[in-house]
Order: structure tokens, then sequence, then C-alpha cells
């Protein structure tokens, strides 16, 4: 078994730091739900796509370090780690910014799982042959298939049902929130509690 998993929205929770950072900026109210698919939704209703995608460029290239995990994730790490289940994170990631400083967004994922203990020997694990920040979709896809998962767990249904995926790999969305509807093509999950009864067992 080897467990594919995505960085942004799945390992990490961005909802309270792209509010936080829409106010500072003045791009919404302080009643708007705090959620990054509401700050999204609410600025490109607004015609302010290009403030969006600068608003994304500065939070992951200066924020990431305040961002916290999502409950469960890091037991989800140890238990596979305890019972040798290879997990791998793939996530698509550009570089730098499309607008905005150039900050390396890479370099700032990766001291992100470094400062939250994905690499310690005696944790995680983790190495960075383990972790995969690709530049496209494409390569996001193709690295899937390259290391042959047979789980995939993504924040993303749009992503899931690419016609592209590898088809033989099983799809599990992480849906939280509750936002979007059963599938076929993936099963529906709402927490890391969950995907580790699922994936790992009971104990």
């Amino acid at each position: 078994m080897l467990i594919g998993v995505d960085f942004d929205n799945t390992i990490v929770c961005w909802d309270e730091i792209f509010h936080a950072a829409a106010l500072d900026r003045g791009l919404i109210a302080p009643n708007l739900p705090h959620r990054k698919e509401k700050v999204r939704n609410h600025l490109r209703s607004e015609g302010l796509e290009e403030k969006w995608t600068e608003l994304q460029g500065a939070v992951y290239g200066t924020l990431t370090a305040r961002a916290p995990l999502f409950p469960g994730v890091v037991d989800f790490f140890l238990t596979c780690r305890s019972r040798g289940i290879r997990v791998a994170i793939v996530s698509h990631k550009t570089r730098h910014p499309v607008i905005g400083p150039n900050y390396d967004l890479h370099k700032a994922a990766e001291y992100y799982l470094r400062a939250r203990g994905f690499y310690d020997s005696d944790g995680m694990g983790m190495g960075a042959a383990d972790v995969f920040f690709e530049i496209s979709k494409a390569n996001k896809l193709s690295r899937i298939a390259q290391l042959e998962c047979t789980h995939f767990i993504d924040d993303l249904p749009e992503f899931l049902t690419e016609p592209d995926f590898p088809p033989r790999v099983e799809r599990v969305l992480f849906d939280p929130n509750a936002y979007h509807s059963e599938s076929p093509l993936y099963r529906r999950t709402a927490s890391w509690m969950e995907i580790e009864q699922w994936l790992t067992g009971p104990n």
C-alpha cells in the first residue's frame, strides 16, 4: 500500500489565515464566513480574480508557518509509519506566485513540513524522497501514477475526477465541511480520524 496525500487544504488548514489576510487588505467584510472557499468565491464574484491570485501568493509565501494542521493528520502519519504503510505527499504548487513578489512557495511548504515534525526520525520520519511539489496539475497526476499510489487523498473533487487520473488508484475526497456530494468515483470522508480508521484498521 502507498497512500498519496495532497498538501494544501488536506494536510494544512488555510481557512483562518486566508480570512485574516483578506480582511487586513480590506478585501472582505468581517462577517464573511471564515472559509478559504468563501473568500475566493467572494473575490471572484466581485470581479477581483487578480486580487485573489495575489492574495494566494502572499499567504503561501509569507504566512504558511501560521497555518494549523487539520486535526488527526499527525496521528494518521504516525500510525501509517508504525504499521509500515508508505505515505507520500504530492501537491500541485507553482514554484513562485503568478502575481506579486517572487516568493519560493516550495521552500515555504518544505520549511512548514520540517517545522511540524514530518521529517523527524523519531516521529513521522518522512524524507525528501516522500514529498513532491509539482508545478502543474498534469505533473501531479503523472507523479501519482509514477509512484504507483494505491490511494490518493485530496480536497478537490474536480481533481479526483480528472479524465487522466490514474485508473487503478482509489480516490479519497477529504471534505471536513461537507461541501461536496457523494460520487461513485471517490470515497468522501469527513475527517482524518475517519480516514485513519478506514485505511489502517483498528488499533
